[in-house]
């Protein structure tokens, strides 16, 4: 890892190669940064789509060329270049690890042509997980909101059966460990969600609130956790009832996920927590019909770059208390 007093040094994955990732990193040339940006794309993928931009590919951009398994054309997927994408993932992992990069960033990736690829891809989150051997938790931060999620990309008719106590137990151990190292809060509150309307209105619309959230926030906070719930989905995203909060957990995807992105869309950023290293991505898809056609909007990937200089300057304190 670098040190202490070094400017943070981090990977950013261009992603899907037919997509907009490419055209969002060439943008953070356009933007100052307190830290070394290293751009992990093929460099002949970068100029080429500079020029479709009508730009120079900018001298300032600090690029680890990785090679195309094959040619890349703006708005068309070719599973030919799936493995390209996890070569990215896989270099910046690596980096991570070994203390080249003290975080990475992610463009996004379009999960269906890596599939179609003949390689099981259920996302960055879950293959990031893989490779580092950790628990994880996907969390998504904006619009003054973080919110976190119990299961990622699940079926809703399999989330029942995915909570369990000691997975509420580990996800919000998770949650409570890295608001504190990565992101400085001393002494995190945790709002967390019921899985049924109403949070199961006493047992009448579903039990699981009582049989199993509940029992895994008293544990918790008999351990000295600041969770709190389980609260009804429907009005735990009211001012009111967040009000002194640094996190939501809510139990599936689209239970959190669309007041967060109403919030923030475009300018948010998505977090994995528990990983051994740092790790923000956008809040967005890879938007082929924008492709080099200069309407793409790099902000989130802004917000994602600076999330995470944040995020390696919180944990440089903490390890040095």
């Amino acid at each position: 890892m670098a040190g202490s007093q070094q400017l943070p040094r981090i990977a950013v994955t261009a992603g899907e190669p037919a997509g907009i990732g490419p055209d969002i990193c060439l943008a953070l040339a356009d933007r100052a940064f307190d830290a070394r940006l290293v751009v992990l794309a093929d460099r002949s993928l970068l100029e080429a789509r500079a020029g479709a931009l009508g730009r120079d590919l900018p001298a300032t951009l600090d690029i680890r060329h990785i090679p195309l398994q094959a040619p890349a054309t703006a708005g068309r997927l070719d599973p030919r270049n799936g493995r390209h994408v996890l070569a990215l993932l896989d270099e910046a992992i690596a980096g991570c690890l070994d203390g080249r990069y003290d975080a990475m960033v992610t463009a996004p990736v379009q999960k269906s042509v890596i599939n179609d690829a003949g390689i099981a891809f259920t996302g960055h989150t879950e293959y990031l997980a893989d490779r580092a051997g950790s628990d994880v938790v996907m969390m998504l931060a904006g619009g003054g909101l973080r919110v976190a999620l119990a299961t990622t990309h699940l079926a809703v008719k399999n989330v029942p059966a995915a909570l369990n106590v000691p997975m509420l137990r580990r996800t919000l151990q998770i949650i409570d460990g890295d608001l504190r190292r990565r992101f400085g809060i001393a002494r995190p509150v945790i709002l967390v969600a019921g899985l049924n309307p109403h949070a199961g209105e006493s047992g009448y619309l579903g039990r699981e609130e009582i049989e199993v959230i509940t029992p895994a926030l008293e544990s918790l906070r008999a351990e000295g956790l600041d969770v709190r719930g389980p609260l009804p989905a429907d009005t735990l995203f009211t001012p009111q009832q967040l009000e002194g909060a640094d996190c939501v957990l809510a139990m599936y995807h689209d239970q959190g996920l669309p007041v967060l992105k109403y919030a923030s869309f475009g300018h948010g950023v998505n977090v994995t927590l528990g990983l051994p290293f740092i790790r923000t991505s956008v809040d967005h898809g890879t938007a082929l019909d924008l492709a080099g056609t200069g309407k793409a909007d790099a902000h989130s990937l802004y917000e994602a770059v600076e999330t995470a200089i944040a995020m390696v300057r919180h944990e440089r304190a903490a390890s040095r208390t």
